[in-house]
């Protein structure tokens, strides 16, 4: 009954309902309390239960939750969080007004131990510092604290959380250094999707070992994605993420998100060289920060990056030419640091806005107005006239013709006669496809942002 007008009270007739699984009434026009007989009732249905972006208000303090998966957010709830049930897998109450500690929710006892895979909680009034309770949620791979009023440090025992794949702490007032278990990176290693420390008061050094997170240091592929991880049934189709400058949604292609946002903070040091290995990692946002020293020499191994933001740090010396490398790149913001010499030139770095690059007085060259030295220019000029200028003899011609027919022979017969170099190829070529799917995708949400903002 999802969408469908059913408001704008609750139902009455539910309470007749004795034998339900499932519970979809999302978006439907609900206004109001939620009745007094609501929790009850619900608590017998096993399945899951969606009563999400209604108006629904109400205080939560004392009500006992039991279905599987629930799904309040974009609601109008008051209170406290409310207790669980072992049983419950999902929850899901972003976008709403709840209040009080986080460390009250977090340390409740439970009679047997918990399966709670997904907790969002983003958008609301939590207070408090995070307590040391991890231990008691041994199953949660996807974790939404963001945009709350949480404090003090990030604790070490979150590393408890051995399954955890995606975690946002964003916009919270957390202070001091990324806790050692982030350093050591040892426990993390399955942290796959998202890693959002942004909008916060962390300090110290970047940690060396994010390399250490092998699943963003992978390329992946589509067939493998999901079967190296026993991901959630609560699949996160849709999740609104600060990717490429602004905040877009991301609908279906989630699980082909790969991000590190450390953003507006007050990280310092220089950049870890350990980054430049997560081949598989296509957000990465180290803007707003005291970063100090030369950009990654081989940032151009980073293969997968679709966005990249270095702003407003103290970055200094020459772009590193390997950023040329980055062919899937549709957004770079370099300015406000101290960077100099000649943008590099490829057939993506001029096409971004000098907004991009400016606030690096010394910077030269396309796409900003400031031109490089004319000794510079002639050498490059020199460089494009002699390549104008080479005619390829006869005799090479030939000789490629004779190669391209050799090898063209030599692959085919090969993926004829050896299945499993023909498995290998197709799978390559599935991959490709995901790929410019996901660069589209990402390129069409860019459009449509912009053409709303016309």
């Amino acid at each position: 009954m999802s969408s469908c007008h059913l408001g704008p009270n609750l139902p009455t007739w539910l309470q007749t309902q004795t034998s339900l699984w499932y519970l979809y009434i999302s978006n439907s026009g609900i206004i109001g309390v939620a009745p007094t007989w609501l929790w009850k009732w619900a608590s017998h249905i096993n399945g899951l239960i969606d009563l999400s972006n209604n108006q629904i208000s109400g205080n939560l303090s004392g009500v006992w939750l039991n279905n599987t998966s629930i799904h309040l957010n974009s609601n109008c709830f008051t209170g406290l969080l409310p207790a669980l049930s072992s049983n419950v897998i999902v929850l899901n109450m972003a976008n709403n007004s709840i209040s009080g500690p986080i460390s009250q929710f977090l340390c409740q006892k439970l009679n047997r131990t918990s399966k709670l895979e997904t907790l969002d909680l983003s958008n609301n009034d939590l207070s408090g510092e995070l307590p040391q309770c991890w231990k008691s949620w041994p199953s949660s791979s996807h974790l939404n604290l963001g945009n709350n009023n949480l404090s003090g440090k990030i604790t070490n025992s979150i590393r408890s959380l051995i399954s955890l794949t995606t975690l946002h702490l964003r916009n919270n007032g957390f202070s001091r250094s990324i806790p050692s278990s982030f350093r050591n990176c040892s426990s993390l290693g399955l942290l796959d999707l998202i890693l959002d420390l942004a909008d916060n008061e962390l300090s110290g050094f970047i940690p060396k070992c994010l390399n250490n997170l092998s699943l963003m240091a992978a390329i992946k592929t589509p067939h493998g994605l999901f079967t190296d991880l026993q991901y959630s049934s609560y699949e996160m189709e849709s999740l609104m993420l600060m990717t490429v400058g602004r905040e877009l949604e991301y609908k279906g292609i989630l699980k082909y998100v790969g991000m590190i946002d450390l953003s507006s903070n007050n990280l310092s040091g220089s950049i870890a060289t350990e980054l430049s290995q997560l081949a598989g990692l296509r957000f990465l946002n180290l803007s707003r920060n005291h970063l100090r020293g030369l950009m990654l020499e081989k940032i151009g191994r980073m293969t997968s990056l679709l966005s990249l933001d270095l702003s407003m740090n103290h970055l200094l010396g020459e772009i590193s030419q390997s950023l040329v490398d980055l062919t899937f790149l549709n957004h770079l913001n370099l300015s406000y640091n101290q960077l100099w010499g000649r943008i590099p030139l490829s057939t993506q770095l001029q096409t971004f806005d000098a907004f991009n690059y400016i606030g690096n007085a010394q910077l030269c060259g396309a796409p900003l107005t400031k031109n490089c030295t004319t000794d510079d220019e002639s050498q490059s000029m020199d460089a494009i006239e002699e390549n104008e200028g080479f005619e390829m003899p006869w005799f090479y011609i030939s000789s490629m013709g004779l190669g391209f027919i050799v090898c063209f022979w030599g692959v085919c017969g090969a993926l004829i006669f050896k299945k499993n170099w023909r498995y290998a190829y197709f799978q390559f070529v599935y991959y490709m496809r995901d790929w410019v799917y996901v660069v589209v995708a990402t390129r069409l949400n860019w459009f449509h942002d912009n053409l709303r903002s016309l």
